[in-house]
């Protein structure tokens, strides 16, 4: 399905299982999410979708719009004068909570060792959320094909999104990092929990064309000192393992905790999506194309991103890190590990 010119309201489109009144009926499909359903009449010819593609059926899926961050609101007040970002820098307006139920009293407060699940960020953004505590790839071990090493881990670090820690772009290495985030009341230098370390580019659009782009993950770690982070996730605890991509299959129940939302749970809809998500930056909105993401129905909200998302069985499938108010999207634990060359487990399932 993929072509020079998408139909107009085709947001995304990925391999998942045919949905009836909603309940997923066990038959392969092709999902293609819209930003709207309108009536077939109403579309001119190039943007009308098949009902199948070569053999597979396709489901029509109304998913919004799509937002990094879940959902985004002003920055939090300015940073002292010593953090202040130089004059030309772009500054993003990341995610805060989107009102409703959760656990945001509990996850948005200062705590050392910090697990994952709370609030994290940026001292530039608002905040967002500790996926867990990783390192960078043993000695011995390796990215293609996946296999662990064996040695001392040093440094440690804060996994989250790139959104959350580096700022979509924007912040410096060795930028401070806060926990609990700037919305959360999260200060220099009390509140300083780690340093930005290294992040993924992501290209956005513009300058360059969604056709062009290659994003495959919105990540970012940070460096912090042992003793103020705990790999454990609250209220899920233990990361076992991580699968790699070519495993993780449409139906499979996964859940997360996040600064926001608190625990939730669901079963993915759709693996191997290629999606277009929305960054307001500054003052502008730019575009970003990513492929090979995992989508669920709704499980976060504004906050909630840099998320680890898990099977049943605790073992990390990917990174949370967009999402509308119908469905959520996740980077593949893999593409992240292979990308910023840190372990989330040892084990590789």
């Amino acid at each position: 399905m993929e072509r020079d010119r998408r139909p107009a309201n085709l947001v995304g489109f990925g391999v998942g299982v045919k949905r009836t009144g909603g309940q997923p009926t066990g038959d392969k499909a092709l999902v293609a999410m819209v930003q709207h359903k309108v009536s077939p009449d109403t579309l001119a010819h190039a943007d009308l979708l098949p009902e199948s593609h070569e053999g597979v059926a396709v489901d029509v899926v109304d998913v919004g719009q799509v937002f990094a961050g879940v959902g985004l609101a002003p920055l939090p007040p300015a940073p002292p004068a010593s953090a202040q970002p130089a004059p030309d820098r772009k500054v993003a307006a990341a995610p805060t909570p989107a009102g409703g139920g959760g656990l945001p009293a509990l996850l948005n407060t200062h705590i050392r060792p910090a697990p994952g699940g709370w609030s994290v960020g940026h001292f530039a953004i608002t905040a967002g959320t500790i996926g867990t505590g990783v390192y960078d790839i043993l000695p011995g071990g390796s990215v293609h094909p996946p296999r662990p090493g064996l040695g001392m881990p040093l440094p440690f670090y804060i996994l989250s999104n790139n959104h959350v820690l580096a700022n979509s772009n924007g912040a410096n290495i060795g930028d401070p990092i806060l926990q609990p985030g700037p919305a959360d009341n999260g200060l220099l230098p009390g509140d300083q929990i780690a340093i930005l370390s290294r992040f993924v580019p992501i290209e956005f659009n513009p300058p360059v064309p969604l056709n062009q782009q290659r994003n495959l993950v919105d990540c970012a770690v940070a460096a912090a000192d042992l003793r103020d982070i705990d790999r454990d996730i609250f209220w899920i605890g233990e990361v076992r393992g991580w699968r790699r991509k070519a495993r993780v299959l449409p139906g499979a129940t996964v859940y997360k905790t996040g600064r926001t939302s608190g625990w939730t749970t669901e079963r993915i809809l759709a693996v191997n999506v290629t999606i277009d998500v929305n960054y307001p930056i500054g003052n502008a909105l730019y575009v970003a194309r990513f492929r090979e993401q995992i989508v669920t129905p709704r499980m976060a909200s504004g906050g909630d991103s840099g998320s680890l998302v898990l099977t049943d069985d605790n073992v990390a499938v990917g990174l949370l890190f967009a999402g509308s108010n119908r469905i959520t999207v996740c980077n593949q634990i893999e593409n992240v590990r292979s990308l910023l060359g840190v372990e989330v487990a040892q084990r590789i399932l």
